[in-house]
């Protein structure tokens, strides 16, 4: 979306912030040399993962343009605030780009971020330009990366916008919402413990696919309608795929995981009919 007015700038990046990759001199060098892209994300909550791909493209494709590209790990989980684990769990990701370690919620405060993920667009000079929450909106943001470069240089020749990733994310798809996210542990502060709060863990869902969120050493049996496979729980905490689908369905899931891995959460993608 645009903002309502023009003039909203740049919060600063906080000193003494944690680092995975080249830490930038300040928002205010960044914006001098072209727009900048500022994008929150948990590298351990579905949604965020699922935006990670179009902001390493546009990275690729808009750095040689002028563009800027930063990440925000906003931890969720209390994992996630460390260094080692985030580095571990973007590099899986494919993210190139620098990301700061927000473990205190520092930056996510002054952006005034509710939920993952949240993207700015600052302009040349730092004025906000573009800001989007949650999933979607990819061609539209990608315009808006383009509309600031063509800014700088009117002439300058830039690429079709990305053609969609998913299904569902292809301009006036038709989604289903999936079953809501799942914390087996009473709460998202809390987690599931195996071993302790139970050897299996079952559910049903409706969705285009299933996530766990996982902590700890050792695998997971998976059970989808009757048929067994095994997800390693490691080798760092982060998000594991336990079943894609090719469109909305409904199945029945029972997760029997190794003694003290814990499950954060069990988190569903959106599906087309």
């Amino acid at each position: 979306m645009r903002p309502g007015r023009d003039n909203i700038a740049a919060p600063d990046l906080p000193t003494g912030l944690a680092w995975v990759g080249t830490e930038p001199e300040s928002m205010p060098a960044l914006t001098a040399g072209g727009p900048a892209l500022v994008h929150f994300v948990e590298y351990a909550q579905l949604n965020s993962t699922r935006t990670l791909p179009y902001l390493a493209e546009w990275h690729r494709r808009y750095r040689e343009a002028g563009l800027s590209v930063i990440g925000v790990q906003a931890p969720r989980f209390p994992f996630a605030a460390e260094p080692g684990n985030a580095a571990a769990g973007l590099r899986e990701l494919g993210v190139e780009f620098p990301v700061a370690i927000d473990a205190d919620h520092e930056l996510w405060s002054a952006y005034g971020c509710e939920g993952w993920p949240s993207l700015f667009l600052w302009s040349l000079g730092g004025s906000l330009s573009w800001a989007h929450f949650g999933e979607g909106e990819y061609r539209a943001t990608e315009e808006a990366i383009q509309a600031e470069l063509r800014e700088m240089d009117a002439l300058q020749d830039l690429p079709e916008p990305m053609a969609p990733l998913r299904v569902s994310d292809g301009p006036g798809a038709r989604v289903i919402p999936p079953t809501p996210e799942q914390f087996p542990g009473g709460s998202w502060q809390r987690p599931w413990v195996a071993g302790e709060d139970g050897e299996d863990l079952a559910l049903d869902y409706q969705a285009g696919g299933a996530f766990a969120t996982v902590e700890g050493d050792g695998e997971i049996e998976v059970e989808i309608d009757g048929e067994w496979s095994t997800v390693p729980a490691g080798p760092f905490p982060g998000l594991r795929t336990l079943a894609e689908h090719s469109r909305h369905e409904a199945h029945s899931l029972v997760l029997r995981p190794s003694p003290g891995v814990k499950i954060w959460s069990v988190s569903f993608a959106p599906g087309v009919p």
